[in-house]
């Protein structure tokens, strides 16, 4: 390969793409959109208030109905004295928006069954509420029914809610708080960061290629350029662009919600008037030997290893990336359309979405054999290997992690070239996968 000439076809890549209005459309466009995202839902959680809702009761169990208390949203009112079908037919007409019906109670079994009647669906908070309430209800007619004093206080007390503090042990015997759900976060944000950045502009990869062949381009630049060094200039030159436009969406994402902030700054800290209270409870819970919610997140992020993942993060991103893309290079160079190309792309994306659906059991069990077999293996490991790296791993797992991955892309990357090399020239057929092994076999 020639450097040189690599280094011109990525400056020429380079300057094409961001010169492009499109180019210029979605690095504005994208952040303004998030920010007025962010400022429409705290806008409508703000100001929007929520509709109440009154709901007619027709309680044959003779229990429920002292335990269905009114709340801000929710007005009850007490209709056993009529029949259900009655209070249906005319529930508009008494200004009612649900009908709550409760059976007879059931004296075999000490329960009731609650049915729920209205115009458009009540949603989970309404039925998992009223659900609590019944099953109050049933609870304290159970109670009753045993003739024992203070039962219910009784009850109350031997209930227990015991929780589970984790603390990971290092290497001289220190104790350090953790908490996997953390974890799990940090995997996640980063795992969608790599799918994005590889589908995204791996994808750009294959439609510039793409673009070129149409427009017989390409035949011009292989009289003077080598098809490798075309594919892979065009490949560097595509991903400077995407590490260009993420660099701008975040200062620009940063400004604008700066900007947001100084109109809403006053709204803000009146949402935030009970974090004096939330820090005391933190503080108490602190001095009880407990950690509170506040130290158990600031202790576990502590306690990943970040330069050790983010070093992996930047190593997997990078391989990740350009083994994909040489991939996709070569798709492009064998299609003429991009309705073709999905043909010969879906295998691709198979392993990447695999893969995303394995990190969630890396969650459950990061040391699980397909969670650590899958995090070797080079076209599911830049998601899955990343996911595994806040819960530990050992370093010649990750080593040979990475080793695989560097080797596969070099692999890949050789047989790209050999059929971007025939591929970029051939117009008129609709290429197959036999298509592609006789061009891989040819010298």
């Amino acid at each position: 390969m020639d450097f040189k000439i690599i280094k011109t076809v990525i400056a020429r890549e380079y300057k094409t793409r961001v010169k492009k209005k499109s180019f210029l459309v979605t690095t504005f466009l994208v952040p303004i959109l998030f920010v007025g995202m962010i400022v429409a839902v705290y806008y409508i959680m703000g100001n929007t208030k929520e509709r109440k809702q009154d709901v007619a009761v027709v309680d044959q169990s003779g229990i429920v109905m002292p335990h269905l208390t009114d709340t801000d949203r929710l007005s009850f009112a007490d209709y056993s004295f009529e029949s259900p079908e009655s209070v249906k037919g005319r529930l508009a007409e008494l200004g009612k928006d649900v009908l709550v019906v409760v059976s007879p109670l059931d004296t075999v079994a000490r329960t009731v069954s609650v049915q729920a009647y209205s115009k458009d669906p009540l949603g989970v908070e309404f039925t998992s509420g009223l659900a609590s309430k019944v099953n109050d209800a049933v609870e304290e007619y159970r109670i009753r029914q045993y003739g024992i004093d203070n039962l219910r206080q009784i009850m109350e007390d031997v209930r227990s809610d015991v929780s589970v503090t984790e603390y990971t042990l290092g290497e001289s015997g220190e104790e350090k708080i953790s908490e996997s759900g953390i974890y799990m976060m940090v995997s996640m944000i980063l795992g969608i960061i790599i799918w994005m950045f590889i589908t995204m502009f791996g994808g750009q990869v294959m439609s510039s290629v793409i673009e070129e062949k149409n427009s017989r381009v390409v035949e011009v630049l292989i009289s003077s350029v080598k098809a490798t060094d075309l594919m892979f200039g065009k490949i560097i030159g595509v991903a400077l662009v995407a590490l260009t436009q993420f660099l701008l969406w975040i200062v620009l994402s940063v400004v604008l919600v700066t900007a947001a902030s100084q109109f809403m700054g006053q709204d803000m800290m009146q949402s935030l008037q009970n974090a004096p209270e939330m820090m005391a409870g933190a503080e108490t819970a602190m001095v009880q030997g407990t950690p509170g919610e506040l130290q158990t997140i600031l202790g576990t992020l502590s306690n990943i290893p970040w330069v050790k993942l983010i070093v992996s993060f930047l190593i997997f991103f990078i391989l990740g990336y350009l083994l994909y893309a040489s991939l996709f290079a070569a798709v492009g160079s064998a299609v003429e359309n991009e309705g073709d190309a999905a043909q010969l792309q879906l295998p691709l994306t198979i392993p990447l979405m695999i893969a995303y659906f394995i990190i969630l059991m890396a969650f459950k069990n990061p040391d699980g054999g397909l969670v650590v077999w899958t995090s070797m293996i080079p076209f599911t490991s830049p998601i899955v290997m990343l996911a595994r790296i806040p819960y530990g791993v050992p370093m010649w797992q990750l080593v040979l992690s990475i080793a695989l991955l560097f080797f596969t892309f070099i692999g890949c990357a050789w047989v790209s070239a050999k059929i971007y090399k025939v591929g970029i020239l051939m117009f008129g057929k609709k290429s197959t996968f036999s298509d592609l092994w006789k061009w891989l076999k040819q010298k």
